[in-house]
């Protein structure tokens, strides 16, 4: 399955805008250096109809190796980034979750039904 990659979000916008992909380039990478500061310094990005990325720090909990059994040790607490779809990802992407149930419905009742012959 492929992939959007950063350079695909530059050559599209800069297709669609007629601006220079240099320029673009800068403007989605300082975008991107933007919402890692602030989430670095604690501080939640919310952007309307697309999400809201929230720093969380992880609890400490203990961890096992399955090598050594009857050892354990301690997995300290660290943040991370917890991300909440907004509204309008969230319908869009459910509406993709029912066209690949139905694809998949499909190609299975015609597996099955080109076995029978």
């Amino acid at each position: 399955m492929a992939k959007l990659t950063k350079r695909d979000i530059v050559m599209s916008i800069s297709n669609q805008t007629g601006m220079v992909q240099h320029q673009v380039f800068d403007v989605v990478q300082r975008t991107l250096d933007k919402i890692t500061d602030s989430l670095a310094n604690n501080i939640p990005v919310e952007l309307r109809n697309f999400g809201v990325f929230q720093p969380r720090l992880t609890r400490a909990r203990v961890g096992r190796n399955p090598n050594q059994p009857g050892s354990s040790f301690v997995i300290p607490p660290r943040a991370t980034v917890k991300f909440k779809a907004g509204k309008v990802m969230r319908q869009r992407v459910e509406k993709l979750s029912r066209e690949l149930k139905e694809a998949s419905e499909r190609n299975s009742k015609a597996a099955a039904g080109g076995d029978g012959g």
